[in-house]
């Protein structure tokens, strides 16, 4: 058996423990959605039980506690269920300016939570040992083709999620679902119908130009996947916080649990500036490498003018919300075109479109 055959093996593994924290995010989710609810209703109760005891005291009701703000925030147990102490840490004292007109719950670290997360971090490990292998068995970097690309890009989102858990105040961990569910979906469309086995390097990739151009490039890519999930939950959010306080069902979700839309909109800012960041640079490393090996610094393939629109999307969203005041849903909306534009410029660009950056190995 070759390493490139066990490589393969390494990937379906890693395939198969993502699903598993998959499915592990999702009952979290539906747990949070039931902590929603049955701190709804409870403060719902709290309500009624005050009302009657002041008709029955001929005195107007006081409110007071969890019930005096309708269905207020309750914290969440160890088990994921509400009670009446706000729990330490990073779920602590969570509210935004939406609060008033969509009640959020606490929620506790439900042990679906721990699974998932530790299934994350054994798929990444897996994911990893698949990525260097493939790279040994080629003797080069594992990244001169699309399915090489995607191997190492899914596993740079990945490892910017585990990361950003553990430096970030805010807990994240409610993007599990998103990403896991994104990694798997890329890494399934990469081996199915990506995949080629090892070749040489074509003259213009062997460079020194490809680690660093080509690196940079993924990481940008790991933060922009990471701000898109966070603009996806922030429209979901922004939604529930509109339509909350007419709609039970929504303010039963399990958004109720998470961070306002303000917070989720400020997160994802911060993650797309370190990727903005990175995407200028992999702009200014692709124009250094493309002098090298062509002799000139830009030739308008179509490769070289998405990855400048790819560029100009994130700027005008940068842009747009530091000094135009685009705050809310326009830049949740500017944030998912970006990335939106990142998978065509991987998929449909290198698929369809010819020129010198056609290295699909297809």
């Amino acid at each position: 058996m070759t390493l490139d055959e066990i490589s393969i093996i390494a990937v379906y593994s890693a395939m198969a423990v993502y699903a598993i924290a998959f499915i592990a995010y999702a009952i979290d989710l539906a747990r949070r959605s039931a902590a929603s609810a049955q701190a709804t209703d409870a403060a719902a109760a709290g309500i009624a039980e005050n009302a009657d005891l002041g008709d029955a005291s001929g005195r107007e009701p006081v409110l007071q506690g969890a019930a005096a703000s309708a269905p207020a925030a309750t914290a969440g147990s160890a088990d994921g269920t509400p009670s009446s102490t706000p729990p330490a840490g990073r779920g602590a004292g969570r509210r935004g300016a939406g609060a008033g007109a969509a009640p959020s719950v606490d929620y506790g670290r439900s042990p679906s939570l721990r699974v998932a997360v530790a299934m994350t971090v054994i798929a990444w490990a897996l994911h990893l040992a698949a990525t260097v292998l493939r790279g040994i068995a080629a003797s080069r970097v594992p990244w001169a083709n699309m399915y090489e690309f995607a191997l190492t890009g899914t596993l740079v989102i990945t490892t910017v999620f585990l990361v950003v858990l553990l430096i970030a105040k805010t807990d994240l961990r409610f993007l599990g679902t998103f990403v896991t569910g994104l990694v798997l979906v890329l890494l399934g469309v990469a081996t199915v119908n990506f995949y080629v086995s090892v070749v040489p390097l074509p003259p213009a990739l062997q460079s020194v130009w490809l680690v660093i151009h080509v690196f940079v490039a993924t990481s940008a890519v790991g933060f922009f996947a990471l701000g898109f999930a966070l603009s996806v939950v922030q429209l979901m959010q922004s939604r529930r916080e509109s339509i909350a306080a007419t709609a039970d069902s929504v303010k039963k979700s399990f958004l109720a649990t998470l961070p306002d839309s303000t917070a989720l909109e400020n997160l994802a800012y911060r993650v797309n500036i370190v990727g903005f960041i990175l995407w200028t640079f992999t702009l200014m490393a692709g124009a250094i490498w493309a002098e090298k090996a062509w002799g000139r610094y830009w030739g308008w393939d179509t490769k070289e003018v998405w990855t400048f629109i790819i560029w100009v999307v994130y700027a005008g969203y940068i842009h747009a919300r530091a000094t135009r005041g685009w705050r809310g849903s326009r830049s949740a909306w500017l944030a998912i075109i970006g990335f939106s534009a990142v998978l065509f410029n991987f998929t449909v660009v290198n698929l369809f479109f010819k020129g010198l950056h056609a290295y699909s190995g297809l």
